[in-house]
């Protein structure tokens, strides 16, 4: 049986798009690889950012829905996604981040790693977290980055979620997707997998360094809190990383077995997608790694130009008018 291989992307709500933009492409030095729209609503805009090349594992998406409300705190969501830089990198990301007027919060070492909470434009909690795995996946730096290539955003970290119940959820994290339990440090319980460290040695569960950036999750419990509600600021959803097709089936036949109730595989045109809610609430995905974002663009070109699905090509004139018009920003 066949794991799961990490976070593919996670998927979050914001505000107005060319604030997204701004603040993504043009702060945080992500490249725009795929300029879309939302296909279960084609008036909004589907914004992928990633490494040069769009790898699975180092894209973070939006949904530009400015005229939701902010997001309610609370269990049943994942309330932060995390992205790796290098080693020595949190000072430069400081002091860039202090320059342009974002919300950060003090550092802080999380299971012997050090992060720096970053809360963007619009709300959505974020993590820059130094790693020291670099070789364990792929990325590949983009030229056209505001930012040095030494200290570039290598990809997607991890996520945090607030759960209800600790157990509910972790049971089946070990049980249907392969996780098994790292660690637990204060109110947070890290959960891993093992089965994919991708280069790194083999080790005994408890041992952090044994997994790889990208393929852990934190989780919390908070049994007396409200249930939490998606709106500006929140994570709509954590993609996971399948193979291909036949694994895709495979593992939805390992969640619905776990009581979960998952949707019909949906072509997505980059990549085939199930959805369905683990037992706490919050929504997951399963995605394949292919075909990828060059199927329908130069990568020289990625996220030049507004690109749709062919099934929504023939009502292009009429979605193009819905969507505001984006400005690449020239921070440096």
């Amino acid at each position: 049986m066949r794991e799961i291989k990490g976070i593919h992307h996670v998927t979050a709500i914001a505000g107005p798009a060319q604030e997204n933009l701004d603040f993504y492409a043009g702060v945080l030095g992500l490249r725009l690889v795929k300029k879309s729209v939302n296909q279960d609503d084609p008036g909004t805009y589907h914004l992928f950012y990633a490494d040069a090349e769009g790898h699975p594992g180092t894209d973070l998406t939006f949904f530009p829905w400015a005229q939701m409300a902010p997001s309610r705190d609370g269990y049943g969501l994942s309330s932060e996604v995390s992205l790796t830089v290098p080693p020595g990198s949190l000072n430069f990301w400081s002091e860039r981040l202090e320059r342009y007027g974002a919300t950060t919060g003090a550092a802080e070492v999380r299971f012997g790693q050090d992060a720096l909470p970053v809360i963007d434009p619009h709300g959505l909690h974020v993590a820059l977290v130094e790693s020291k795995d670099l070789l364990s996946r792929a990325f590949t730096p983009w030229d056209g980055s505001p930012i040095p290539v030494e200290h570039q955003i290598r990809g997607l970290e991890s996520a945090r979620l607030v759960e209800r119940d600790l157990v509910v959820t972790t049971s089946f994290l070990s049980n249907a997707m392969g996780f098994q339990h790292i660690g637990t440090e204060g109110e947070w319980h890290r959960y891993g997998l093992m089965a994919h460290s991708e280069g790194l040695a083999a080790a005994s569960p408890g041992h952090v360094e044994a997994y790889s950036s990208g393929q852990y999750v934190d989780v919390r419990e908070t049994p007396t809190a409200q249930r939490g509600a998606w709106g500006i600021g929140s994570i709509h959803h954590i993609a996971w990383r399948v193979a291909d097709g036949a694994h895709q089936l495979e593992m939805r036949g390992r969640v619905t077995k776990e009581g979960a109730r998952p949707t019909p595989v949906i072509d997505r045109f980059w990549f085939k997608s199930v959805y369905f809610l683990e037992p706490g609430g919050v929504l997951f995905e399963l995605a394949t790694d292919g075909p990828g974002f060059a199927v329908d663009e130069d990568r020289a070109h990625l996220g030049e130009t507004l690109v749709l699905p062919p099934w929504l090509e023939p009502d292009r004139a009429a979605i193009e008018v819905q969507l505001p018009k984006l400005v690449m920003s020239n921070e440096s």
